[in-house]
This record gives structure tokens, C-alpha cells and sequence, in this order.
């Protein structure tokens, strides 16, 4: 085995253990992250265990005024929803992406066909995984990141939107930008709650 750099491998844990999520309302200005920087984000998301190299994730890359035609979705499907939704309910919904100067919304675009062997279960967790390689990278370079979901993550018309078929996943919205505060530090669990010696 390698001899792996201790400030190289401190680093890395560093980043891995203090992964934290940046709320929007803490990420500042109207900029979102240069190209260069959102490719080398991607490029860490790619590298994402795939058993079977069956590569299903999906990004797509939110900005400028689609930031506004992704709200106008959000508040259609809450019509779809409930038809009597208030507007203040409405505004809300349209207002959602524009907390961020850049959203990345992450898919599954699964392979039915490469079960059992690849099942479409392992897909959907390479896609999610390939998200928190995206969120991580974007923390180390400095910038602000979450993942959200809700109700529109799983909503047909949203769904439908990103092209996204019965099988697929719409895995998440990675909210990113700038921030000028560190993310709220959290209290972490013990990992010997969750971990015993199976023989």
C-alpha cells in the first residue's frame, strides 16, 4: 500500500467530517460559481463509485433566468397539488430558487435493463453519491452548499421536467454560492451507536 501524505490525508478527513450544509439565506451576492469552477465540482461528482460504470447521473445546471422558470414550475405543481393553495403558499414556491445565484439539480437516469446484476437501487445510490462528491468539492473550494429536496423533488410536473421517467430519481437540488460566514457547526453522532461486529 501507498504511503498516503499525512497533510494530504488530514485535509481530506478534515473536509469529510466537517461537511456542513450552507442555508440559503447565509450564501451573499447574485454571482453564481464561475464555469471552471462548477466543471471541476462535476468532474469530482463523476468520479462517484459506479458498479457497472453505468454513469446515471444527471446534472443539470440552474441559473440567471431559469432560476425564475423553475419557480413558475415549483408554483404550477402546487396548483397541481391543491388547486386552492393561498397565494402567499404560491410566492413562496416561486421564490425558492432564487435564494441561490446557482442550483444543480442532480437525477438518476437509471438502466432497468442492467438489473440483476447492476440493480436500480445501486444506480440511484452512484447518482447520490456523485452529489455529495459535488457538494464536498464545492465546500473545499470555499463555496456555500445544500441539498434540498421537498415535495418538488418528487412531483410529477417537476419530474417531468427534467425528463425523468417512472424508474428515475430526481436525487436533489444542490443549492451553491458564495458565503462569508462558516456553516453552523452540528453536533455529530457517535458512530458507535450505529456500528457493531458481525460474526
Amino acid at each position: 500500500m501507498a504511503e498516503a501524505d499525512p497533510h494530504n490525508t488530514n485535509v481530506m478527513l478534515d473536509g469529510l467530517i466537517n461537511r456542513n450544509s450552507t442555508p440559503p439565506r447565509l450564501m451573499v451576492g447574485g454571482t453564481p460559481p464561475p464555469r471552471a469552477d462548477v466543471e471541476r465540482m462535476l468532474a469530482a461528482a463523476c468520479s462517484a463509485p459506479d458498479h457497472g460504470a453505468v454513469r446515471p447521473w444527471r446534472f443539470h445546471i440552474i441559473e440567471g433566468e431559469a432560476r425564475n422558470k423553475l419557480g413558475d414550475l415549483f408554483g404550477k405543481a402546487l396548483l397541481e397539488r391543491d388547486p386552492f393553495a393561498p397565494s402567499a403558499a404560491i410566492e413562496k414556491e416561486q421564490g425558492r430558487p432564487l435564494r441561490a445565484p446557482m442550483i444543480i439539480a442532480v437525477c438518476a437516469k437509471v438502466d432497468p435493463s442492467r438489473a440483476p446484476k447492476v440493480p436500480v437501487i445501486e444506480q440511484v445510490v452512484a447518482a447520490a453519491a456523485a452529489m455529495e462528491h459535488l457538494v464536498l468539492a464545492a465546500q473545499a473550494m470555499g463555496y456555500g452548499a445544500i441539498v434540498l429536496t421537498g415535495r418538488n423533488a418528487h412531483d410529477p410536473l417537476v419530474r417531468a421536467a427534467f425528463d425523468l421517467a417512472d424508474e428515475d430519481e430526481l436525487v436533489g437540488f444542490v443549492y451553491l454560492g458564495s458565503t462569508d460566514e462558516p456553516p453552523l457547526a452540528k453536533d455529530r453522532p457517535d458512530p458507535a451507536e450505529f456500528t457493531s461486529d458481525w460474526t
